[in-house]
């Protein structure tokens, strides 16, 4: 073009060179294959799981509740032997029923975290080591002995007072989870269990004014 004396002849190409570039330009857009020259399509990070949403209150939470809500099992299952009331058999068997699958469902958090899942003597919920027993409504060895060498009437009136206190201790728990928590499973279980066991609460002292009725 630059060699090119004829100024309509100068046009002609330059007009050419520029539908030349645009039928090329639009070439290099339509082919998927062909990414040179083009800058590549940023993407957007896939969101974090669900399960990395979670602070160190949500796995004490966890870890602390597993062992706690197995010595509730325990207690429950001391009933069925030593109780006398009916109605406090079908409480303890609620009770029970209730801990499981909450156990299930922290130990699946814990395992999806990568943190440890509590087991063995010292975590066991039936109050071995300090751990465990030092928890707000834990029960230690001397106390599960005592509950469990108790029978008939006593043993009610003993089971409701300590069952009590622990799900006093499980609430207090569940509240710390549930301000300082950032997992939202774990806050919605704590409230799950606010909820339940303050019912449960109002219910075995309805049961103890009546034994002393």
């Amino acid at each position: 073009m630059n060699t090119n004396r004829s100024l309509p002849r100068r046009a002609a190409l330059a007009a050419t060179a520029v539908a030349a570039g645009l039928v090329l330009a639009a070439c290099g857009s339509d082919d998927s294959t062909n990414t040179a020259g083009t800058v590549p399509a940023t993407t957007t990070a896939p969101a974090s799981p669900e399960a990395d949403r979670h602070n160190q209150a949500d796995v004490t939470f966890a870890q602390g509740m597993i062992p706690h809500h197995r010595q509730a099992i325990l207690m429950s299952d001391m009933v069925a032997a030593h109780g006398a009331s009916a109605d406090v058999k079908a409480l303890a068997e609620k009770i029970k029923k209730a801990q499981a699958p909450e156990i299930e469902t922290m130990s699946g958090w814990l395992k999806a975290w990568g943190e440890k899942v509590p087991t063995g003597h010292s975590m066991d919920g039936m109050g071995h080591g300090d751990d465990d027993s030092g928890m707000p409504g834990m029960m230690d060895d001397q106390d599960m002995n005592r509950l469990g060498n108790t029978r008939g009437n006593a043993f009610d009136t003993m089971f409701l007072t300590m069952m009590i206190e622990h799900h006093e201790g499980a609430i207090d728990m569940a509240k710390t989870e549930k301000q300082q928590g950032a997992y939202g499973p774990a806050k919605a279980l704590a409230d799950d269990i606010i909820t339940s066991q303050t019912a449960e609460i109002a219910q075995m002292r309805q049961m103890l004014n009546a034994e002393r009725s």
